[in-house]
Order: C-alpha cells, then structure tokens, then sequence
C-alpha cells in the first residue's frame, strides 16, 4: 500500500456528510449568483428529497434520475440521492428538450427530480407522466427547497428501471469519439476515493466530520464524473463552494480575486481561456498549482501558463469508467521531473497499477514500448482485475505514462492508419490557428479520409481553406492531410469541456461529406 496512513472514520458516507452539514447550519456552504446558501438549508433540503421519496414507497437501491445542471438545489438532490443509498441516474438537463424527452422515457426511473427551470422543458412533464414516476422540483428562490408535483406524487404502473444495489450514481461516458454509455460508480468506489482526498488534503490526518478553510471553485458540471467528485469531495471535507453555471473566463477571474483559492481545477479548454485572457500575473497570486484534466493538455499551454503566472500546472489521467483519475502529476515530481518528462500525465495514483499490452496478442510490452493501456484499481466499479482501455500509450522507465492517441479514435485511410490528434497537433503550429479537431468520414473510395474543423487565434491574420490546405501540403505526407477543412468560431464541446468528436463530424456531414 502507498500512502499516509489516516485514522479510519467509523462512520460512513452518508454519517460523515450529515455530520459535516450539522457542525455550524447557520454558516455559509454553497455560494452561486453572489449568494450564500447555509449548511443547515443544504441539509434540510435534502432532508426533504429523502422523505418525498420514501413517503412515495421508493425504498433503498433504487434508481433515481436526475436532471443535473449545476445548481445548489441540485446538487443537493443528488447528495440525497447517495447519501440515502439509492442511485443517481445522471441526465444532461442542458441537452436539446428531444433528447432530454427521449432520456427520461428510456430511463423508466421511478422518480425524477429536476430544477423549476427543467420541468418547463416542452414534453419532461409529459414524459415524466407516461413512465408513471414522482416528480420532484427543486429551486432556490425564494429560498432552497422543493415540492413534489401535482399528479406526479405517485408511482404508475411502470415497468420501472430495475433497482441497483450499491451503485451511488450511474453516469454517462462524456461522448467524445461515440455514443456515450453508462458506468455504474459504486457507493464503495465513492467513499473510498472521497476519503482518501480527505485524507490527502490533510496530510493523513484523521477524515473525521470538519469545516475547512478556503473555497473550491466549482465550474466542473456535475452531470460529469469530474463535477460528481469536486461537488461530493467538498462536502466530505466541509469546504465551501462558490458554483458556477459554467465556465466563463470572467466571472471564474472574478471569483479567484474574491476567494483567494490557493488550488483550482481547469479543464484544457479553460486554462486555454485563462491564459488568453491575460490578467494580471498579481490576480491569481494565491494560486499554488492548477490541475487539469478530461483532455489532452498542449505541453506548449502548460509552459506558458506557467512562465506567465508562475503556477505549476499539474495533468491527471482518468475516465469515467475508472471514477476518476488512475494517473498524474503531483508537485513533487513536477520540481523534479517537469522539463525531462513534458508531454507525460505523470504516473500512476495510489492504489492504481498500470501496463502496456499489445493490440493484437495481448502480451505485456517493455518500457517505452506503445500499445494499449491497461489499468487496474478497486475503484473500477465492475472489475477487480485489469481493464483494457482504448488509449493508445507508453510507460517509460521511471513509470511516467506518455498518451499517443486512441486506438478506437484512428482513420483507416486506404490501409493506412492515421492518428487524429497527430495531424491535429502539426495544424495547430500554424500561426494563425488555436486549435483543431480532426475526425474520419467514410468514403466510398477509400473508406475514411480525415477533415479538420479549425479555431482561429484572435487577432491573428485570417486564413481559409486554401491557406490550410498549403500549410499541410508542406508538413503532412499526402495520406495525413485532411480531405476538408471547416473553419469555426468554436468546436463543440461536452458539459465537461472535451471536444465532441460526434458533433464535429455532423459539421461537415452537413456540408455534404469530404467531397
């Protein structure tokens, strides 16, 4: 075992959260629109959502789904939800109203919850009426709290979704390269890794209930196994909140002169913003690292975070089907190793083993070997033994892990196999380009091609198509060079940030394919 050693908390979960959310009810806990809501309101409003649900006959194990966006109603449904040994069903409450209408047929769930400004969706009501579920709408105005609504206060016949016993959330993959799929986290999962942040942040002291100092800022949307564990780990540990709606470069500026946060966790695409925006290197002088995450950091981005406000900005590695991250950089190794590993997303967390196999037989590889990554941690919610991911990789002799592309996310053109991330990367040097997805479309002739979807630096000299398509004739071999380009204002993107390879590929579908 690796590690400090920290007293065990003989309570669980939901003990330990309860007694963290009645220490001090009057103080401040969860701050959102420049206002404070309490411990005490957060605790009775879930108090509320438990026994809605169990004067409705919904008992334990059961799963309940819930339309998350971040609010602090609702994540304040979801900790009810786990805290009381039932499942959270995550739905996207900021997917188009068809699919959101489509979700909630298909998930069948006995219950759903969902903020005031969900339930005016066109067609949830309607759906939420056909499955036969109780329907539960949480706000925040005039104050936090809920109501169960009329002619949703009882079960329907059903079928109902079959009940899941202990499994705290099951959440969706974010979808970036297909159809997302669900992953059930198990309650055990989830405790043990809240504690063992607990225990961290403490330095391996005792996990016992407390209010900490300092505020997490919390842009991480909660549908996302990212926003899951900032939210929860905050309230293991009794640390305020200051919750966004979602990222915005300028009120995250506004919140970090506010609070003083001595840590924040960015996704790429943020600290990208962060660093464009340019504010002053004196603004964000209470930082002492900057983690990130959910997508591949440009080492360039990195450096020049870094030269600019000098904060070490530390990459982990994870995924949702492993609750989090397996892999990173800690402070550490970043004195130690940041010039000779750049590029790496550090080495493997405590508790977590990592190897290399290869594609065809299986076999383990040496050091610095690429293939597939193969993970084993117990916080891998179906399987105790080793896990084959779709990350093509290498680990190098010190242990450090190095991402070379996906495996499932490769272009055969004609035979050839062509890396997207690769072709993006060498778009990206171009002067007047920020950033590039490349997806493959099917071609009859060849069976995919790769095509481009191109931001543009602000300021910088316009390009289009043409302009492109020379600059890789100049430094891609004619197989790597994308058959269209698309120039956008930006790429879309998932609720946790990550460019939707989907949606990417819809964009030029619309355009009438690679032709």
């Amino acid at each position: 075992m690796t590690g400090a050693i920290h007293e065990r908390d003989p309570m669980d979960l939901a003990d330990h959260i309860r007694a963290v959310l009645a220490l001090d009810p009057g103080a401040d806990a969860v701050e959102f629109e420049n206002r404070w809501i309490s411990w005490g309101e957060l605790a009775a409003s879930m108090q509320e959502i438990d026994r809605a649900l169990t004067t409705a006959g919904i008992a334990e194990d059961a799963a309940i789904a819930v339309m998350l966006r971040n609010r602090p109603s609702l994540l304040g449904a979801m900790m009810s939800v786990i805290t009381s040994r039932r499942c959270v069903l995550t739905v996207n409450a900021i997917q188009g109203a068809s699919k959101l209408v489509e979700e909630i047929a298909d998930l069948r769930s006995p219950a759903l919850i969902g903020h005031s400004d969900d339930w005016g969706v066109a067609g949830v009501r309607e759906a939420a009426e056909r499955v036969g579920c109780v329907g539960i709408e949480v706000h925040e105005s005039p104050k936090l709290g809920l109501s169960v609504l009329a002619g949703l206060e009882t079960l329907g016949d059903g079928p109902h979704h079959a009940p899941l016993p202990g499994v705290a959330v099951q959440m969706l993959t974010s979808g970036t390269t297909g159809p997302p799929k669900r992953i059930p986290l198990r309650l055990s999962a989830l405790e043990e890794s809240l504690r063992s942040a607990a225990g961290y942040e403490s330095k391996g002291g005792a996990s016992e209930p407390k209010l900490s100092s300092g505020v997490v800022l919390m842009p991480n949307p909660l549908v996302h196994v990212g926003g899951i564990f900032r939210g929860g780990g905050a309230l293991f540990s009794g640390r305020r909140i200051s919750m966004m709606e979602r990222f915005e470069v300028d009120l995250w500026h506004e919140l970090v002169l506010r609070h003083r946060p001595k840590a924040v966790s960015l996704v790429p695409a943020a600290l990208k913003m962060v660093l464009d925006a340019g504010f002053p290197p004196e603004d964000l002088s209470s930082l002492r690292v900057v983690s990130a995450g959910t997508a591949p950091l440009d080492p360039d981005t990195a450096d020049a975070f870094e030269t600019r406000y000098g904060v070490p900005v530390l990459t982990t590695y994870g995924a949702t089907e492993f609750a989090g991250g397996v892999a990173g950089w800690n402070l550490r190794d970043h004195k130690e190793y940041a010039k000779a590993k750049r590029g790496s997303v550090g080495r493997a967390n405590g508790g977590v083993e990592l190897q290399i196999v290869d594609q065809e037989d299986g076999r383990v590889l040496a050091a610095d070997a690429v293939g597939l990554l193969e993970v084993k941690t117990r916080q891998h919610s179906l399987a105790s033994g080793w896990v084959r991911t779709t990350d093509l990789a290498r680990i190098d002799s010190d242990g450090f892990l190095w991402l070379v592309g996906r495996a499932d996310g490769a272009i055969n053109r004609g035979g050839f196999k062509l890396m997207p991330d690769q072709i993006a990367a060498v778009l990206e040097r171009h002067a007047s380009v920020a950033e590039v997805s490349v997806v493959g479309l099917e071609d009859e002739r060849v069976g995919e091609v790769p095509v481009a979807a191109v931001v543009l630096e602000r300021g910088a000299p316009v390009v289009d198509e043409d302009d492109l398509a020379r600059f890789a004739a100049e430094h891609l071999v004619g197989y790597q060079r994308p058959a269209r380009y698309r120039v956008v204002e930006a790429l879309p993107r998932t609720p946790s940030m990550k460019v939707s390879q989907p949606d990417v590929r819809r964009l030029f579908e619309a355009m009438g394919g690679a032709d």
